[in-house]
């Protein structure tokens, strides 16, 4: 994939095509505000936005028998593979749970970043094609754990889960990532300066 075709067709416009992908369940929260405001940011600059709620999708995010046996996808995830071939790049919005990813994410992508789509190994050589190369991707994650304490105390486990072992195991290369933490005790004012970072982020997509 050329990262300097851009523009899915005539009509949609010369913009980068991006797919932001909102990987919470719940209906409304922080991450919520944070990818209208980073789909704002970048819709005002002329760039194609495509959204995937998946709180809102139709399937089931338990991978029954791992790839040892074939799992139909639902219509929702067919439309979201389709998306991901779309793309150029991909927005990634979701809190920290646990120290990982929620739920629902990781069900996401053990349900569509499957072999012969996202990646395929190459015989019984540890090496595989990465079938998702030349896309880039932003992750806008929210933490009730400060930033250091997660880095620092923690590893940052859902950090080097989403860069290196989901997205880089595919091809597609993290270009930033941001935190916004501490939610719990954050105040009116921090919230808002948080959005106003996530418009500059996606008006620098």
């Amino acid at each position: 994939m050329s990262e300097g075709k851009s523009g899915a067709t005539p009509l949609e416009g010369d913009g980068k095509r991006i797919l932001l992908i909102l990987g919470t369940p719940k209906k409304d929260s922080l991450c919520h505000a944070l990818a209208d405001a980073y789909s704002h940011g970048a819709r005002d600059k002329g760039h194609i936005v495509r959204l995937l709620k998946l709180g809102e999708l139709q399937f089931d995010p338990v991978l029954r028998d791992g790839y040892d046996q074939s799992q139909p996808l639902e219509a929702d995830l067919l439309e979201a593979q389709r998306l991901i071939h779309w793309a150029e790049h991909l927005v990634f919005v979701y809190p920290v749970w646990w120290g990982g990813v929620p739920a629902l994410l990781k069900g996401f992508f053990d349900r569509v970043f499957l072999p012969g789509f996202a990646f395929k190994y190459q015989g019984r050589a540890h090496r595989w094609d990465k079938l998702l190369s030349g896309r880039s991707a932003d992750l806008l994650v929210t933490l009730d754990t400060p930033s250091w304490y997660f880095r620092w105390i923690y590893g940052a486990p859902a950090h080097r889960q989403m860069i290196r072992t989901l997205l880089g195991f595919c091809g597609i290369r993290t270009r930033r990532l941001s935190e916004f933490s501490p939610v719990r005790t954050s105040s009116e004012e921090q919230r808002q300066s948080w959005l106003r970072k996530a418009q500059s982020l996606g008006s620098r997509a």
